[in-house]
């Protein structure tokens, strides 16, 4: 029975599952952004996510293991240095929500659900759009139209080419 057992497995024993969700992880952390397929950017969320709450912490007396902690998940010294000097110095004064999964589409070859992930802060487009832009003014309501004083001017231009004849 697969009781209270939520997460995805991916099709893959579990040695096979950590090595890829650490190299997708490590992906996302080197370019920022990947695409993949929407099941594993999901589980990769789940995994990522707390790793970079680990990442943006800056108490002394926490560092050092943290460093340790998120080395153990990810077994790259490169990707590690980078969470912790560029990618926690951004997310600092976030309080969650690091990641976005925007889906692309179907796969040709064996229509898989396509998506990227991305760390929110380093979209530098979507970050651009999100600033305020100038209020526009909106009527709420609109009067009724006062009747057209045309007509009387249509007359009088009438008049006048005729008293010209």
């Amino acid at each position: 029975m697969r009781h209270n057992k939520k997460f995805n497995h991916l099709g893959r024993q579990k040695g096979h599952r950590e090595s890829l969700l650490a190299n997708l992880a490590i992906s996302l952390i080197e370019h920022k952004r990947i695409t993949t397929t929407t099941a594993k950017a999901k589980e990769l969320r789940k995994y990522i996510e707390p790793l970079l709450t680990r990442a943006k912490d800056k108490d002394e007396a926490k560092l050092m293991n943290n460093y340790r902690v998120v080395f153990s998940y990810l077994q790259n010294k490169k990707a590690v240095t980078e969470l912790f000097k560029v990618i926690g110095e951004k997310i600092a004064d976030r309080p969650g929500g690091y990641t976005r999964i925007i889906k692309t589409g179907f796969r040709a070859n064996d229509a898989a659900e396509m998506c990227f992930i991305e760390l929110v802060d380093f979209n530098e487009k979507m970050l651009k759009d999100a600033t305020p832009k100038k209020a526009t003014k909106t009527r709420r309501s609109r009067k009724k139209a006062q009747p057209a004083v045309e007509a009387p001017a249509a007359e009088s231009t009438e008049v006048a080419t005729t008293e010209a004849e």
